[in-house]
C-alpha cells in the first residue's frame, strides 16, 4: 500500500498541475484587467507548456516514467485548455456582453482539440525526457537545463518581430519581460553550473594533494 501511494501521488500531482495549467489561461482571459491580460498572453504561448512537460520529466528518476508522464499530463492540460475555451469563450476585451454569459460548444472545436491534444502527447515525451536528462550534474547537463529559457527567448522574439501590430501594450510588454527573464535565467543557470564545477574541481585537486 505504501509503495502504491508513492507511485500514485506524483502521477496525481502531475495531472492536477496539468488541469490547473489548462484552466489558468482561459480563466485569466475572462477578466478585463492588465494583470489578467498578461497572464493570458503567457499561457497562450508555447513555452509555459514546454516548461511544464520539462519539469514533470525533471522530477522523475526513470526516463521512461518521465516521457510517459510528461506526455500524458501535457495532453490533459492542453485538452482542458481548449475544451474550456470552447465551452466558455471569453468576450473580446472592452466589449460589453449583453443577454447573458458568452457560451460556446465543442462541435466547432473538436478537431482542434483532438489535433492539439495529440500533438501535446507526442511532443511531451521528448521534452520530458530532456527534463530528465537535465538532472545530469555539472556541465554535462547544462545544455539540457537551458532548453526552456532558449524556447522562451526564441518564441517571444518571434512574436515581437511578427505579432506586435494590433496587440495591447500590456501584451507586448509581457513578451519583452519574458524575453529578458529568459536571458537572465540562462545566465544564472550557466554561472551556477560553472561555479559548482570549479568548486568541485578545486576540492578534487586539494584532496589529491
Amino acid at each position: 500500500m505504501h509503495l502504491s501511494r508513492e507511485r500514485i501521488a506524483p502521477v496525481a500531482a502531475a495531472f492536477g498541475a496539468g488541469v490547473a495549467l489548462g484552466l489558468s489561461g482561459p480563466l485569466a482571459g475572462k477578466f478585463d484587467h492588465p494583470v489578467c491580460a498578461a497572464l493570458n498572453a503567457v499561457f497562450a504561448a508555447g513555452w509555459p507548456w514546454a516548461c511544464f512537460a520539462f519539469l514533470v520529466g525533471y522530477v522523475r528518476r526513470s526516463r521512461i516514467e518521465s516521457a510517459l508522464l510528461s506526455s500524458s499530463a501535457l495532453a490533459v492540460g492542453v485538452v482542458v485548455y481548449y475544451v474550456f475555451k470552447a465551452l466558455s469563450p471569453a468576450a473580446p476585451i472592452g466589449v460589453e456582453v449583453t443577454g447573458g454569459p458568452v457560451t460556446g460548444s465543442l462541435s466547432g472545436s473538436s478537431s482542434m482539440i483532438l489535433f492539439w491534444g495529440a500533438a501535446a502527447f507526442v511532443l511531451g515525451a521528448p521534452v520530458g525526457l530532456l527534463g530528465n536528462i537535465a538532472r545530469t550534474p555539472g556541465i554535462g547537463g547544462l545544455p539540457f537545463r537551458l532548453v526552456v529559457p532558449l524556447i522562451a527567448f526564441y518564441e517571444t522574439s518571434m512574436r515581437l518581430d511578427v505579432e506586435t501590430r494590433g496587440q495591447a501594450p500590456v501584451v507586448v510588454a509581457t513578451w519583452h519581460v519574458i524575453r529578458f527573464a529568459a536571458v537572465v535565467a540562462a545566465l544564472v543557470l550557466a554561472a551556477h553550473t560553472f561555479r559548482t564545477w570549479r568548486r568541485a574541481a578545486r576540492d578534487h585537486s586539494e584532496a589529491s594533494v
